[in-house]
């Protein structure tokens, strides 16, 4: 009994040892660097796969761009400008169309938040026609930021929220779109 108890423990261990292994980050040979991101992989020299979101293999792991909730909300709010993960600075002008029950009175508001979540920016996007349609309706608005020069880190998101004049958390949602804070 002591003798199948000490061997399952073996296993155990043993599997779990390979699972690590199996999962570790991927180091890039000679120069130590850690890939563990598309980003860290894309600097690290290798090839990036014209797919949407981009993508990128290093020792046989891909990593994936990170595009927001981009293609998730496609069917109801689109944005032409700035496109995921651009390079953005103060103040930023943003173009889209949504989805007319997006809107209220013709507007719905806009945020941009730094690295960690913390609003730096906010403005409204306005319907650029008639709002009152289920159909796409052009918007634009422009958002001024501030942006702190000793901050962490240069990412940032843009966060188009639908209008929700009711408050109840059930007609929430919100397009994000990752960005570069300049």
């Amino acid at each position: 009994m002591k003798k199948t108890l000490a061997i399952i423990i073996a296993i155990i261990i043993v599997l779990g040892a390979l699972f690590w292994w199996w999962k570790r980050p991927a180091v890039t040979p000679g120069d130590g660097v850690m890939v563990d991101s598309f980003e860290r992989c894309v600097a690290a020299g290798n090839p990036v796969m014209e797919s949407y979101p981009r993508q990128c293999r290093h020792n046989g792991e891909t990593f994936t761009e990170d595009i927001g909730n981009e293609l998730e909300k496609n069917d109801l709010i689109k944005i032409n400008s700035p496109r995921p993960n651009q390079e953005i600075s103060s103040p930023v002008t943003i173009t889209g169309k949504a989805r007319g029950y997006w809107f209220f009175e013709a507007s719905f508001p806009v945020v941009v938040v730094n690295w960690d979540g913390l609003i730096i920016g906010q403005g409204i996007a306005q319907a650029k026609d008639d709002w009152m349609t289920e159909d796409f309706v052009p918007f634009t608005a422009t958002v001024n930021f501030d942006l702190d020069p000793n901050s962490y880190s240069n990412r940032g998101a843009l966060i188009l929220q639908k209008d929700n004049p009711s408050g109840l958390p059930e007609y929430d949602d919100a397009l994000e779109v990752p960005v570069v804070l300049k």
